[in-house]
């Protein structure tokens, strides 16, 4: 989906006007009424606020990605680099387990408890598995 459109959606999702919105990052009412419609771009400092403001990732603003906010423990990242590819297989993950939780009849509440828990035990089986086949690997060079 288009930067605009995905701008759009979470506006009205959080039922806002533009000007609630251009207020909040401090822009122009209709500065922020040409993001929605495609006419102009944001700065990447605006970018940021306004993912900020939405509480979504920038990659989910730039419709680099299908997950608003992706979960990684504190702990993973400070031990191993999240490459891209960790990311990817992240995201599918989040897509196979959202098939299971994300209907209307789970509160947002748990819908997010859920996410984190899931999210942290693909981060924890990732790094299982790094260290499992990081030692064999070491081994065999040896």
């Amino acid at each position: 989906m288009p930067f605009n459109e995905i701008l759009r959606q979470l506006r009205t999702e959080k039922n806002l006007s533009q000007k609630d919105v251009a207020d909040a990052i401090g822009v122009d009412r209709t500065t922020y009424t040409k993001y929605e419609t495609g006419k102009s771009q944001p700065d990447f400092v605006t970018i940021q606020k306004l993912a900020e403001f939405y509480s979504v990732s920038v990659d989910y603003l730039l419709g680099r990605t299908d997950i608003r906010n992706p979960y990684i423990p504190e702990e993973y990242t400070q031990k191993h680099k999240v490459t891209k590819r960790d990311l990817m297989q992240y995201e599918d993950f989040i897509k196979q387990a959202g098939i299971f939780f994300m209907n209307d009849e789970v509160a947002e509440e748990d819908k997010e408890k859920l996410f984190r828990d899931i999210s942290e035990l693909f981060w924890k089986a990732k790094e299982m598995n790094k260290k499992k086949y990081g030692r064999k690997k070491a081994k065999t060079d040896q």
